[in-house]
């Protein structure tokens, strides 16, 4: 499909539309109580690092949210998602120099999954990192076609075909544009709740201590029925793009 990408501090008409558009997080995924910090200041510290594509009839299809933070000398850190956040928030807050960029989130108009619109905002997210002189975009990606939580994502994330492709479609899709998988992240997002928010957001009756498999989860979720609260920790994979300044 052709695409219309912009970026969003040039086209801040387009605001109401990105948040119109659908998704296909599962509930429980939109009350991390760091994402929050992201996306409530997209629009004021963050909007070069958003992409929003358009179909020929001028439909917001697709987004791509980015960040820039600070990661220095260290390695990629095991709370991926939820870490690059916060360090690109205070990064911004104190007027630091940001020296990485990350991608937090590639968003399809969930009637269009598949036909791949993902592929084509990774590349222009890529390239916008770029553009802005950045020699790599990383990214902490959330493995969506894993489908045992049981199975640790250490063994999921360097699973492959045949071909020599991961397993995984959205990691297939990172491979094949060129990124390289590093590691695992093993608690990128960590999301906890009392047990009667834990119902609310999954329908389940988390009525026993121990694991409990959540659909869309990646990993069980902890429930603990003395102190009347759960917490999932999410692991997700490392994935290292070069770019053109590279």
């Amino acid at each position: 499909m052709p695409l219309a990408i912009s970026v969003l501090a040039d086209r801040p008409d387009l605001v109401g539309s990105m948040w119109a558009m659908p998704n296909s997080w599962p509930e429980f995924m939109r009350h991390d109580p760091i994402g929050g910090l992201f996306y409530n200041n997209v629009e004021a510290r963050f909007a070069d690092y958003v992409l929003i594509a358009q179909d020929d009839g001028g439909e917001v299809v697709a987004c791509a949210y980015s960040i820039p933070f600070v990661l220095g000398d260290d390695p990629l850190p095991v709370n991926g998602w939820d870490f690059v956040i916060r360090s690109g928030l205070l990064a911004s807050l104190r007027g630091e120099e940001p020296d990485a960029v990350s991608a937090v989130e590639i968003a399809v108009r969930p009637d269009l999954q598949g036909t791949g619109l993902s592929g084509q905002m990774l590349a222009a997210m890529r390239e916008n990192a770029g553009r802005r002189g950045f020699a790599r975009l990383v990214a902490p990606v959330r493995p969506n076609g894993k489908t045992d939580p049981h199975e640790p994502m250490s063994s999921y994330a360097f699973r492959v075909r045949d071909d020599g492709l991961p397993v995984d479609p959205w990691l297939r899709v990172h491979v094949r544009a060129g990124g390289r998988i590093e590691k695992v992240a093993p608690r990128s997002m960590t999301i906890p709740g009392t047990l009667d928010e834990w119902r609310e957001w999954t329908g389940l009756p988390f009525d026993r201590t121990g694991s409990v498999v959540v659909p869309k989860a990646l990993a069980p979720v902890h429930c603990d029925l003395e102190h009347g609260v759960a917490t999932y920790v999410e692991p997700n994979v490392w994935v290292v793009h070069r770019t053109s300044v590279s």
